[in-house]
């Protein structure tokens, strides 16, 4: 079953407002953290990061393995997609810290 999911906004304790995602924004916005998280721990520029994505089609993977993924850390992810990237035979030498 889908469900969409509300993000409340919080600044200084104070309610901000919230927004609500379906499936295909939460998988968008996860891809999005990922790829930032990714270029902080690997110390690349988003674009490179987004391109190793891209050429090793990680998106698709983060797409077909999101109901296990969102309920993971954002950490536990990266570290699967490097698991990935390892199994493809990308050339990443990379380590989560």
């Amino acid at each position: 079953m889908k469900t969409n999911v509300r993000i409340y906004i919080f600044k200084n304790k104070q309610w901000k407002g919230g927004i609500e995602m379906d499936e295909n924004q939460q998988i968008t916005y996860m891809q999005a953290r990922l790829i930032r998280l990714a270029s902080e721990e690997w110390n690349l520029s988003i674009k490179t990061v987004a391109a190793i994505f891209e050429e090793n089609n990680v998106f698709r993977f983060i797409r077909e393995c999101f109901d296990i993924f969102h309920v993971e850390g954002d950490y536990a992810v990266l570290d699967n997609i490097v698991e990935y990237l390892n199994n493809k035979g990308a050339e990443l030498n990379v380590r989560i810290s």
